[in-house]
């Protein structure tokens, strides 16, 4: 018996199917991770609060806080934008009282360093009492702004 072999030249092939549902669940996952990035992406127009009007303290020392970051104590205007000057003046306007409540009136263009100052002019100061004052969304610009909260502590 004459037993021939034959070989058969097979070209191997590649099976793209397994390639396609791996790359498929990939894209998926893609697409559904890239949604939930959305929601970092947050709007924020500062300040403004729904808030009451509070009673006058007796002992209110009022901090105005300009867009470009200049500085006024009880509506006097401070030659320098340092901390040490506002803390300064703020030791000179309250006449040495720890029980001195400062209201932080600050533009809403104002920088957060420029109120984070104001925070630690004030605990340099030993004023440990801080409000901020915000204007009712809508309110035109004639009426006064209103303190947010009654007191807050300044930070240690």
């Amino acid at each position: 018996m004459n037993f021939k072999r034959r070989h058969l030249a097979e070209e191997p092939e590649i099976n793209l199917i397994p390639f396609i549902d791996v790359l498929l669940v990939v894209l998926i996952f893609l697409m559904l991770t890239t949604t939930y990035a959305k929601l970092t992406e947050l709007k924020i127009n500062l300040p403004s609060a729904q808030a009451q009007q509070t009673k006058q303290r007796p002992k209110e020392l009022v901090v105005l806080v300009t867009s470009d970051g200049r500085y006024m104590v009880n509506r006097q205007l401070l030659e320098g934008r340092s901390i040490e000057v506002l803390a300064l003046a703020l030791n000179q306007a309250s006449g040495g009282a720890k029980d001195t409540v400062v209201v932080v009136t600050a533009d809403a263009a104002a920088t957060h360093q420029s109120v984070i100052n104001v925070m630690d002019a004030a605990r340099r100061v030993g004023l440990a009492q801080l409000t901020f004052a915000t204007q009712a969304p809508g309110a035109d610009g004639g009426q006064a702004p209103s303190p947010v909260a009654d007191v807050a502590p300044a930070p240690q």
